[in-house]
């Protein structure tokens, strides 16, 4: 399609950056291999939501779609975290490698792990799989205890330990991690990652309202990783990152007043 307009550049797949990560809670088994077989291209990530995975009847079919789209998947952090609570790290592993997955979530969002163990963790299995790990409590109370300095050196204790990517918390609800209880970003705590050592490309904000993807868009660029996106909301970030919807519209335009200014 030839676009007869001047919009942010997108890279095609495998992108190093603009990355979206879409998040299955169990969507009906045809109408997410349509969501894939569609809208692809936009999508670089599918996380099986917290534990769906070990109850989706149709996970293989939902798996063979990703591959043939050229998607990367993995299984909810908290999954991995239920298998460490219960001793059964190596089953993990198999459950992953039986479903021929890439990356496996590292997280300990729910569970009481330190950051450093956590490290430890994502160096194991990064010798097998390339690890996305998690950095942020689900609980609101310790989020909001959790000082900027404490993310940041989780986050580069992650990527030292061989982590691929860093997810920031959010939960799939906009509360906790980087939000606050009411949902408000923290606004300082953000700008503190984002003005410190970890390039911008290593990290992956979870942004499942279009609030938050919005003003991430706004802030960081079209190149902004996004996950925890729903499935139905695919096209509509991807519309974000290019200003083709209101809350972006004028995010990327700097020469060329609207034409009810001239």
């Amino acid at each position: 399609m030839s676009i007869a307009l001047e919009l942010p550049e997108r890279t095609s797949k495998p992108r190093q950056a603009g990355l979206t990560m879409a998040i299955d809670g169990g969507l009906p088994t045809a109408y997410f291999v349509d969501v894939i077989e569609s809208h692809g291209g936009f999508i670089d990530f599918v996380k099986f939501g917290w534990g769906t995975a070990l109850v989706t009847h149709d996970l293989k079919v939902k798996t063979d779609a990703l591959r043939r789209e050229q998607v990367g998947y993995y299984f909810g952090g908290t999954l991995f975290e239920k298998f460490l609570l219960q001793g059964r790290l190596d089953d993990f592993k198999n459950l992953a490698e039986e479903f021929s997955c890439e990356y496996v979530e590292v997280s300990n969002g729910t569970i009481e792990l330190s950051d450093a163990d956590k490290a430890r963790y994502v160096a194991e299995l990064s010798r097998d799989f390339k690890v996305i790990s998690e950095v942020g409590s689900k609980d609101n109370v310790k989020s909001e205890t959790m000082s900027p300095l404490t993310w940041i050196s989780s986050i580069q204790a992650d990527l030292a330990a061989g982590a691929h990517l860093v997810t920031l918390e959010t939960r799939e609800s906009g509360k906790g991690g980087i939000c606050r209880p009411s949902g408000e970003l923290r606004y300082g705590l953000v700008e503190e990652i984002l003005d410190g050592p970890v390039p911008e490309e290593r990290l992956i904000f979870e942004a499942p309202t279009m609030d938050l993807q919005g003003y991430f868009v706004r802030r960081v660029g079209a190149g902004v990783n996004l996950a925890n996106v729903a499935m139905s909301d695919v096209v509509n970030v991807e519309t974000l990152r290019l200003g083709l919807r209101s809350d972006t519209l004028f995010a990327f335009e700097t020469a060329h007043p609207a034409e009810s200014e001239r």
